[in-house]
């Protein structure tokens, strides 16, 4: 019976993986924007991108190490392929695709050998693998390119080498190595790894091990030395320690703020609800109850993940995919009780969350952008050497997706995010030519804005506008959760609004000639 469900909950994971839902810009703009550009040193493809501002600035506070195997590799074979076969680069979907699907392999091969292995009872282990893999979590965050995702296979493995060093499945020196490179490869990514890289950690953890300490320490000065003098005085002269870096920006308020500030509470009293749902709340009800320490508390999985929650909260700016290592290790210490309520409140719980994040959140921007190019050149009869898209009331589009190969029409996109709706016209306005000429001005936006409908050239209002929108494509799955105003329309009318007229449309923005 086990088998089957898992094997049901391995289909739902690749539909997931393969939806493109878009649950934060990071997911793109940390990840295959980073390589998309050849303009950039040590960048594979000619798509247009725009590198982040935490790889460019004096000090950066991420490094693109921990990305280059996930990414950059599978993008290089690609482009290998291509060149080989005589087609130049790969179309920006197939790599797209081809991400996602790597993403999927790492989730469905490292994290559920991960939990099997973290579980120390073999009655207990396939019925923890099925709930981790029954979280929407896992469907959703887990496959999609997140360095948090990647964060939670490092941690997870971290921990099931520590175990087998305690257990003496393998020689204690040899797998203390392979847990050192472990624990230290992701802390370029992110504060939550505070301990730098080592730069010889992938060689010396694929050296044969020597069960001498002298032979320990040899290696140690063998990776010294043979780094070349150069490298060595330029890192002595000007050293880049991204965690370092990292660390300084996150403690001061005033960058935090820049990104939104929450209390210190909220890792606790929101992210970990909205992350693991009905799960939580028994683990909360346990806390009231006797023991006075649950059981599943007394692990190191459980410590893991509570005094890593806890130090994230100490920084004020928290979202619920920083705690994406802590989920699967959470589960895996749920008491497996039979309750069919809480077995139920579960499934419609991730059914909703997974549909909700794994396909409707954002889930036009994707399309639209692998699309644009199409859409613009089937918009006139007129040859348009360039062309303006203006993205209003979304997540900032990933760029590297407009691909970049004999392209005869240059696309500029200008994000405009959560601009009020008159601000954004007098954006269009300055760009629109007169009517007598073919505009090459379009607009993105949610088919949700109610401020659009009068400038819709179906519209009555729309004659008496000095611009009209024509409707071009569209894409319904698409939910934009952050134009809800509850406090000025209401709940239902605000629900009504964008679950009701949900989508993403592309218009194209013309001049009304009366």
């Amino acid at each position: 019976m086990w088998r089957r469900t898992y094997l049901l909950l391995l289909v739902i994971r690749v539909y997931f993986a393969l939806s493109p839902s878009y649950l934060h810009p990071d997911e793109n703009f940390q990840g295959p924007e980073l390589f998309a550009d050849h303009q950039n040193a040590g960048r594979i493809f000619s798509f247009p991108s725009k590198l982040p501002w935490e790889f460019t600035v004096e000090h950066p506070i991420r490094s693109i190490f921990p990305l280059w195997a996930t990414y950059e590799l599978p993008m290089s074979l690609l482009k290998w392929f291509y060149t080989e076969i005589g087609s130049g680069s790969p179309p920006p979907h197939l790599v797209y695709y081809a991400l996602r699907g790597g993403m999927f392999l790492l989730s469905f091969v490292l994290e559920d050998w991960a939990i099997y292995e973290l579980v120390p009872s073999p009655r207990h282990r396939r019925a923890i693998v099925v709930l981790v893999a029954s979280s929407y979590v896992t469907w959703t965050y887990q496959t999609h390119t997140f360095s948090n995702s990647l964060e939670t296979l490092l941690v997870a493995w971290g921990l099931v080498l520590i175990r087998r060093i305690v257990e003496n499945k393998v020689r204690r020196d040899k797998a203390s190595k392979y847990t050192i490179h472990a624990d230290l490869t992701p802390s370029d990514t992110r504060p939550s790894s505070p301990t730098p890289c080592s730069p010889s950690s992938p060689w010396w953890a694929s050296s044969t091990a020597s069960p001498s300490r002298l032979s320990f320490y040899s290696r140690v000065c063998n990776c010294c030395l043979s780094s070349s003098a150069t490298s060595l005085l330029s890192a002595l002269r000007d050293p880049i320690i991204t965690p370092l870096n990292n660390l300084l920006y996150n403690t001061d308020t005033s960058n935090l703020a820049q990104h939104g500030l929450h209390p210190r509470h909220q890792h606790f009293t929101a992210n970990l609800l909205q992350l693991l749902g009905p799960v939580y709340i028994t683990m909360l009800v346990s806390l009231f109850s006797w023991p006075l320490v649950p059981y599943w508390m007394r692990n190191v999985r459980a410590l893991s993940a509570l005094s890593a929650t806890m130090l994230l909260s100490l920084f004020p700016h928290q979202e619920p995919r920083f705690l994406l290592p802590a989920v699967p290790l959470l589960l895996s210490c749920v008491p497996m009780r039979r309750s069919r309520l809480l077995l139920a409140v579960w499934v419609i719980f991730n059914a909703a969350m997974g549909f909700l994040m794994g396909v409707y959140h954002q889930g036009g921007v994707v399309p639209t952008q692998l699309a644009m190019r199409d859409i613009v050149s089937s918009s006139t009869t007129h040859h348009i050497p360039s062309a303006t898209v203006f993205w209003w009331k979304t997540y900032s589009p990933p760029l590297w997706l407009l691909g970049g190969d004999n392209q005869t029409t240059e696309i500029q996109t200008l994000d405009l995010m959560g601009m009020s709706g008159a601000e954004m016209m007098l954006q269009l306005e300055k760009v629109v030519p007169a009517c007598s000429t073919p505009s090459p001005v379009f607009l993105v936006a949610p088919t949700s804005a109610a401020f659009l409908d009068p400038y819709a050239v179906s519209a009555r209002q729309s004659r008496d506008q000095n611009l009209q929108l024509h409707p071009l494509w569209s894409y319904r799955k698409h939910l934009n959760l952050d134009d809800m105003d509850f406090g000025e329309d209401g709940i239902l009318p605000t629900l009504k609004r964008v679950v009701g007229r949900r989508g993403l449309g592309v218009w194209s923005v013309r001049r009304s000639c009366k």
